[in-house]
């Protein structure tokens, strides 16, 4: 008999879910629009319904399956599944723990959708099992997660983790949290396109102005191609994200002592220079002896982190209960 996993990773536009086996080998993955019609309500049962449907294509039963784990956007308490809200989804105090367990009948863990990424990329992407992880993604806006002593680092009310919403300028641009000068502000690809055509505006003759004015917009791919080809300007740009990274890493390493900080998400796909600049300021900051001990890797599994690591917290879930 196989023993499957369902891991399910919730977005704002769609919904992966994958069959997941003990090793976090991907047996089949699909995924579905995100209906947030009406707050979203409808969503698990779209989500049950799927993957009743593609049981019966693979003939599996629902025997096979051990666990469903489920990662969502928002803040959400890990203990009761409940997620106390989610914006871009329209959830608010909804309890998606409990509606999954009462449509399978299956016993199901709900956590932070970059929380389960971190657990997924540990299993079995560039974390390695690493006792003791950072992870920060670089997207539309930051996330991350923390592994301490082996675990999610969830905190008191679900909050723990939140790296993009340290504050690194308390003067500097509001963010959506409602505060000044986080992370997200400056290191997201919201951030550093607000940053390019601020630039653009200020220095109409440069590299910047020119593809602002020719396309309509700036990408970050843009801003990293023209610091490539020598804009200073874009260079000074890239320079203060990842100053702004490394210093929030540097605390965030002061606490923990971690032996990995993994970088992921969007912008991450500018590579080895990204992860280079990141390094510098990260020593420029740190203890020594934090720094000593810890690698920066680029994340490895892409979008397939979060149904993974959904399905190693059922793993994880039922071994230690």
């Amino acid at each position: 008999m196989k023993q499957i996993t369902v891991g399910i990773d919730i977005g704002g536009t769609s919904v992966k879910i994958g069959f997941i086996n003990e090793t976090g080998e991907i047996l089949h993955k699909w995924q579905i629009a995100t209906n947030k019609a009406n707050g979203g309500k409808f969503i698990v049962d779209e989500i049950w319904s799927s993957i009743q449907a593609k049981l019966s294509e693979k003939k599996w039963a629902m025997v096979e399956i051990r666990g469903i784990g489920v990662g969502a956007p928002g803040f959400i308490d890990a203990k009761t599944g409940m997620v106390y809200e989610a914006v871009n989804i329209g959830w608010k105090n909804f309890d998606l723990g409990d509606q999954l367990k009462k449509q399978s009948q299956l016993p199901v863990y709900v956590e932070n959708d970059a929380n389960i990424a971190v657990l997924g990329e540990n299993w079995v992407g560039a974390g390695k099992h690493a006792n003791n992880l950072i992870a920060i993604t670089l997207g539309t806006g930051v996330g991350g997660g923390i592994i301490a002593e082996g675990k999610i680092l969830s905190g008191e009310n679900g909050t723990a983790g939140e790296i993009g919403h340290i504050t690194i300028d308390p003067e500097g641009s509001p963010c959506n949290c409602g505060r000044k000068g986080c992370l997200e502000t400056i290191a997201s690809a919201t951030g550093i396109v607000r940053q390019a055509i601020e630039v653009a505006e200020n220095q109409p003759s440069g590299k910047l102005a020119a593809i602002l004015q020719g396309k309509g917009y700036i990408s970050t791919k843009d801003v990293f191609a023209c610091a490539a080809e020598g804009d200073k300007e874009s260079q000074v740009i890239i320079q203060h994200i990842t100053d702004a990274i490394g210093f929030a890493i540097a605390n965030l390493a002061i606490l923990l002592n971690p032996s990995k900080v993994l970088i992921g998400g969007g912008v991450s796909q500018a590579g080895d220079t990204l992860l280079t600049y990141i390094n510098e300021a990260f020593q420029k900051y740190a203890l020594p002896r934090v720094f000593d001990v810890c690698e920066l890797a680029l994340a490895q599994l892409g979008n397939d982190a979060g149904i993974i690591g959904a399905a190693y917290l059922v793993h994880q879930q039922q071994l230690t209960n």
